[in-house]
């Protein structure tokens, strides 16, 4: 397992000790595959962000936690490292702990284990739950600032939260919805991942003030616990179209839209008006073909910049700032995508 780093720095990266790290590496045994596969990671990890940030001056090494589909996974992954060279006066490095779907208790065993392990600092997706906001006390207790990135835990310790004001997004989305459909009749399909996140229950509550406000006429028809993923969204999709056959538009708030749109052309239905959220890579085509009418978008490279700015400060290595301002909404179509 060729490489230049030091087996200290490899430790640091995957979280093992060095002599963990030391067998792997010479092949010693009486090592699970799972730990052989953190430190194969670790190494892939230093070279990238090797080819992006010189290695000198004050380091911080963050962890990155996300519950979410593996397609804004990468997203985010790809923004923060753009982000790297222009994070001085401090480098960051970063460690990702990412998972798609799975019981609370793993989530706050990952944050845990940071706790015990040590960082300076988390950036944090994840549902609003309990268990989720006694972890992050604990991480506040041990001295690690935790920023909550697109959806918030309010009542959690907490430094700070960065995105949009999902209320809002959700509002604009029925707006948009409105504009869109005019005088044509017809339901409108929203669509959440989970129930225990809080951006997208604040955005389905923008959404269904707007549309009571605006278009009392349309029902609005939820379906919920996909998780964003292809796998499960198919089926839940269907089945509302299957019991409701006046349903022309779907707001997507959690994802799974390749799933969706299947499962209209499946049944032979129109889907008049798409909204969605995240310009991740299977929205990014989606819109190119015109296959979603918009898609609400943020500047995700600004956002991981903001977040890794707020642990920062909190070391110390940046001048205070004032409160962090909600991420602008940009209402992207096929004709105004940025590059």
């Amino acid at each position: 397992m060729g490489h230049p780093y030091p087996i200290r720095e490899i430790a640091r990266q995957a979280g093992l000790s060095e002599a963990t790290v030391d067998r792997v590496l010479n092949g010693r045994g009486g090592v699970r595959e799972n730990t052989a596969r953190e430190v194969r990671q670790a190494i892939t990890d230093l070279d990238r962000q090797r080819t992006q940030v010189r290695l000198v001056g004050r380091t911080f090494m963050i962890d990155i936690v996300m519950q979410t589909p593996e397609r804004f996974s990468t997203a985010v992954r790809a923004a923060l490292e753009a982000e790297l060279p222009a994070l001085h006066p401090a480098v960051l490095r970063s460690r990702f702990h990412f998972r798609e779907t799975g019981p609370v208790t793993e989530l706050t065993r990952t944050l845990d284990r940071i706790a015990r392990r040590g960082s300076q600092g988390v950036i944090l997706k994840a549902p609003d739950v309990p268990e989720v906001t006694a972890a992050v006390g604990r991480l506040a207790e041990a001295g690690i600032p935790v920023v909550t990135l697109v959806t918030d835990l309010p009542s959690t310790a907490r430094l700070a939260y960065v995105g949009i004001d999902n209320r809002a997004a959700g509002a604009t989305a029925a707006y948009l919805m409105g504009q869109w459909l005019g005088d044509r009749p017809g339901n409108v399909l929203t669509s959440l991942s989970s129930g225990f996140f809080r951006n997208e229950e604040e955005r389905e509550m923008g959404f269904r003030s707007a549309m009571r406000t605006r278009h009392p006429e349309r029902a609005v028809v939820e379906i919920a616990e996909g998780q964003g993923l292809d796998a499960t969204q198919y089926d839940l999709v269907r089945a509302a179209l299957e019991r409701d056959p006046q349903i022309r538009a779907v707001y997507s708030i959690g994802g799974g839209n390749i799933a969706t749109l299947r499962a209209f052309e499946d049944l032979g239905r129109e889907c008049a008006v798409f909204v969605a959220h995240d310009l991740d890579h299977d929205n990014d085509r989606l819109l190119r073909e015109h296959r979603l009418s918009a898609v609400l978008h943020h500047d995700l490279r600004q956002d991981m910049r903001e977040a890794c700015h707020i642990v920062m400060r909190a070391h110390g290595a940046l001048p205070p700032a004032g409160p962090t301002v909600p991420s602008a909404i940009q209402v992207v179509t096929p004709y105004n995508m940025p590059w």
